[in-house]
């Protein structure tokens, strides 16, 4: 029988105990004798948010298919544990087994977020795992990440042995065979990693040197071997349909925050907004076959108990076959009382049909991103979103009994001016009019309500914005005053709320999105201090970054406020992710000219992602 890690007693003490004993329904258990290589996951943030990240559980299934491998789970501890595991000197462990991570072959972390870095630094340091690469020995667990901030691995490469730049279900099995040939030779750790250099999308940063000029730019960056390569192209996986996924998902016996089954319906996006780094990075659009979604959906939800399913996608209104999968879940879902949720969808008519289908005779508010309040900076971001479209949208779901709308809005944008962030009030104001104009007194439902919520834009590597400059903190207080006081001054002003992010958080993510090695040491001194779960304003301390920041000398505005000139050697410029620095320079070039490029199923662009030979490149070529 399986002896939990933490005692009665502790568990006892702290919140959320069952955070931390495992044991959730389709969990998988093996014998760790008879398995060749311990795999562990790792998302650094609290259990209910890791949990409900997709891209593990697609991991963790694939990871548990192979006989030679078993995977398990591990996220950040809370606050409250982390202090008991410091104080009684009890090593992080999985959930699954309970083991210390210490004793695992592989220690996986995903990167979703900039602001979870010194969590990172947490799971190492609990883990009892030397946190810098270069203190690692053989036997010590390969420490390895993925997801949307690898892109710009450059300011936490110090701490990881490899980077998997791009889909990970397509080189693991090469990496697993080499590790096994390593862990049972004499290999070197050294010379285990160059040979891993040589597998496609994996780089090894202790393998690249880097130069900086006397300004703090890049001056060189290359690698130190010869053999090792000087760029990394990214994985894609070309065939989605016959791609691995799991029927059995792992399910928590507690409350998670995406308490539901996920199923993907396509990977990447045919718009191309200027400010989308998920909308370059996963080039090309690849969908599902519809019937394979519908095989997935009905074993999904019969292998789980959910009571609800939503679909994945960057836009779930561009997959070809919507209506048709959707009709299918309807009928199918409505007998056994499951509720369908259609994320991603972009307000048409199609679109408020379905929901007038799926949503209970209460229905929710309704979300639009219009993400600027002017058509002339809606074309400078490239949304491929009018005025009219918003308008039209809005009025439909007033007559088809919605009243609650939400407008999801940034701040900071490139050339945006005051008078594009008056329309954001404007835009809201016309919004609540439509409803007053429109919906006779007998058959209003309660107060219209248009609540607009504006985040602080930051540019992220491999967008067309990723030579922009943030405005400041102050600056973005300053517009977010002015906003408010605009929607205090409409006429409707009861019916529309305003809201804003955080800015000190903000900046640091955008430091964080597009620094350098420099920032390794920054980030460790930041977690020596105490600094944890830095997403979470209750633990967020500003003055543990200041200090860090002026201790090691570095600027933060070089990193967030400058002008980058489109010929400087950017930390990510090594990686290929298919979409051309050409292509970027040009999409960057027609932003400025507030020009609108045609989405991927009107016209290629030819942004170079149909090397990788799939998707919506090739959709309509015989």
């Amino acid at each position: 029988m399986r002896k939990l890690a933490l005692s009665d007693e502790i568990l006892m003490s702290i919140e959320k105990p069952a955070r931390y004993i495992g044991g959730e329904y389709n969990s998988v258990m093996k014998d760790k004798e008879q398995v060749d290589v311990r795999f562990c996951m790792c998302f650094p943030d609290v259990y209910e948010i890791g949990m409900s990240h997709l891209g593990i559980q697609i991991l963790y299934d694939m990871f548990n298919r192979r006989e030679d491998t078993w995977c398990e789970r591990v996220y950040s501890p809370w606050p409250d544990l982390h202090k008991v595991m410091k104080e009684q000197h009890i090593p992080l462990f999985a959930l699954e087994s309970q083991d210390p991570l210490k004793e695992f072959d592989f220690l996986g972390i995903t990167l979703q977020y900039e602001m979870c870095y010194t969590n990172i630094l947490q799971v190492l340091d609990l883990a009892e795992i030397p946190i810098w690469s270069k203190d690692r020995k053989k036997g010590d667990p390969i420490v390895i990440a993925g997801g949307p901030c690898s892109y710009n691995p450059e300011p936490i490469a110090d701490f990881f042995d490899i980077f998997y730049i791009g889909e990970g279900e397509t080189v693991y099995g090469d990496l697993i065979e080499l590790y096994k040939i390593y862990k049972h030779s004499d290999m070197t750790r050294e010379e285990f990693l160059i040979k891993v250099s040589q597998i496609p999308g994996l780089y090894v940063p202790a393998l690249y040197d880097v130069t900086y000029h006397e300004d703090g730019t890049i001056a060189s960056f290359g690698p130190k071997y010869e053999g090792v390569p000087k760029t990394i192209l990214k994985q894609v996986v070309t065939d989605m349909s016959s791609a691995v996924y799991p029927e059995k998902p792992v399910v928590s016996y507690m409350k998670v925050t995406q308490d539901r089954v996920v199923l993907e319906i396509m990977r990447g996006c045919i718009r191309g907004c200027r400010f989308c780094q998920a909308g370059m990075i996963y080039r090309p659009t690849r969908p599902k076959d519809v019937n394979v979604l519908k095989h997935y959906a009905e074993a999904m939800l019969d292998n789980t108990g959910q009571e609800e399913i939503t679909f994945s996608s960057l836009s779930s209104s561009d997959y070809q076959s919507l209506p048709e999968l959707t009709d299918c879940l309807i009928e199918k879902m409505d007998n056994n009382h499951v509720n369908i949720s259609l994320p991603s969808l972009r307000i048409d008519a199609f679109s408020l049909d379905v929901m007038q289908k799926i949503q209970d005779i209460k229905k929710n508010s309704l979300t639009f991103a219009p993400e600027a309040g002017t058509q002339r900076l809606r074309n400078v971001i490239n949304k491929g979103l009018t005025k009219e479209n918003i308008l039209n949208g809005s009025l439909q779901a007033f007559l088809g009994g919605w009243n609650k709308v939400k407008l999801y809005f940034m701040m900071g944008l490139p050339t945006e001016t005051y008078d594009d962030i008056t329309g954001i009030a404007d835009l809201s104001e016309e919004i609540s009019e439509l409803y007053f104009a429109n919906i006779p007194k007998e058959k209003r439902d309660g107060r219209v309500m248009v609540s607009a919520s504006a985040s602080y834009f930051v540019p992220k590597p491999f967008t067309p914005f990723q030579w922009a400059p943030m405005i400041t903190p102050e600056e973005f207080q300053k517009r977010a005053y002015f906003v408010k006081d605009k929607f205090r001054e409409a006429k409707n002003h009861k019916s529309l709320k305003f809201a804003y992010h955080e800015a000190d958080i903000t900046i640091l993510e955008g430091l964080l999105a597009r620094g350098d090695r420099k920032l390794c040491q920054v980030i460790y001194d930041v977690y020596q201090s105490g600094q944890i779960f830095d997403a979470w304003t209750e633990y967020f301390d500003k003055s543990n970054w200041d200090n860090a920041l002026e201790k090691n000398h570095i600027d933060i505005g070089f990193y967030t406020y400058r002008d980058r000139c489109v010929d400087e050697i950017l930390p990510w410029d090594f990686i290929d992710i298919g979409v051309t620095r050409k292509f970027m320079e040009k999409e960057w070039e027609r932003a400025q000219a507030e020009v609108v490029t045609p989405n991927c199923r009107m016209k290629c662009s030819g942004c170079g992602a149909a090397k990788f030979g799939g998707g919506v490149c090739f959709e309509n070529k015989n």
